[in-house]
């Protein structure tokens, strides 16, 4: 009984989809250190980012809670736990990544709240502009600065430039994933560039936005003095982006998804483990 509760909590936040920020977040704890920081460090970031990933995703449920039981799609999620329980998992948290912030050094905890404002704003732009796929990078690119703050207190060009990848990485994949609810997002008025531009035009503005991510991966390395392995691997990185696009044009529904899991997490594995090489001795 307790192992289905908790199967049905990590379904409702989708807690699968935590590798594609992790790995930025890791790499780029691991710049800054220039190694392995302490196991406490360590810890204390891994759990402030699946406790800030949980939040945003619960209360993305909560504000989407009438909406996504008119989409197909997503019409079976308010099943997986209640209305309560997904208040209290948002709120409960909320706390534990203000509390993980505060372990960590007095800058973390003093931003915290600044994090929880951006990764919760995300959830209600679709409401307003087309610009919600941005608003989700700018979500999701907290984390490699926040990395970055843990281990150094202070902060640099290069997660910053990392941060920027991000945005236009997540932006970029999130408008291949919005071509699933075009019909249901125009019906409803909803904003996103898929059904600003269409279908076609959204996904070439997506492989756009991939190509600036590429390039931005390219400035970190430069800008954090990374070294020619790291450059080598980003022939990986966009080896699963050309995929992820190739796929993306065939329209086909379970396609789009299981290259959207595999190709990203793969850009995220590639990363985290690139940057771990080139920094350990």
């Amino acid at each position: 009984m307790i192992w289905k509760s908790v199967s049905r909590t990590l379904t409702f936040i989708r807690f699968s989809h935590t590798v594609f920020a992790l790995p930025f977040a890791l790499g780029s704890m691991f710049v800054a250190a220039r190694g392995l920081p302490s196991a406490r460090l360590i810890g204390l970031i891994v759990l402030a980012m699946a406790t800030a990933r949980t939040a945003a995703m619960s209360f993305n449920r909560l504000a989407d809670w009438q909406m996504d039981q008119r989409n197909p799609r997503t019409a079976g999620r308010h099943r997986l736990i209640s209305w309560t329980g997904a208040v209290a998992l948002c709120a409960g948290s909320a706390a534990a990544f203000v509390a993980a912030a505060w372990a960590i050094n007095p800058l973390c905890f003093a931003l915290s709240p600044v994090a929880l404002a951006l990764i919760f704003f995300y959830s209600l732009t679709k409401r307003f502009t087309v610009l919600c796929h941005f608003f989700l990078g700018l979500a999701l690119a907290v984390s490699p600065v926040g990395a970055w703050l843990a281990v150094t207190g202070h902060f640099a060009l290069p997660p910053l430039i990392l941060a920027l990848g991000v945005v236009f990485w997540v932006a970029g994949f999130d408008l291949i994933y919005a071509t699933q609810d075009f019909d249901f997002d125009r019906r409803e008025g909803l904003h996103s560039m898929v059904v600003a531009l269409g279908i076609e035009r959204g996904l070439k503005l997506a492989q756009a936005l991939h190509a600036v991510m590429f390039v931005c991966l390219a400035g970190f390395g430069a800008a954090a003095g990374l070294g020619r392995f790291y450059f080598a691997s980003l022939a990986l990185v966009l080896a699963a982006l050309v995929y992820e696009h190739r796929v993306a044009r065939r329209l086909d529904l379970d396609a789009i998804n299981q290259a959207f899991f595999v190709s990203n997490a793969f850009v995220g594995l590639v990363f985290v483990v690139a940057t771990l090489f080139v920094v350990t001795p």
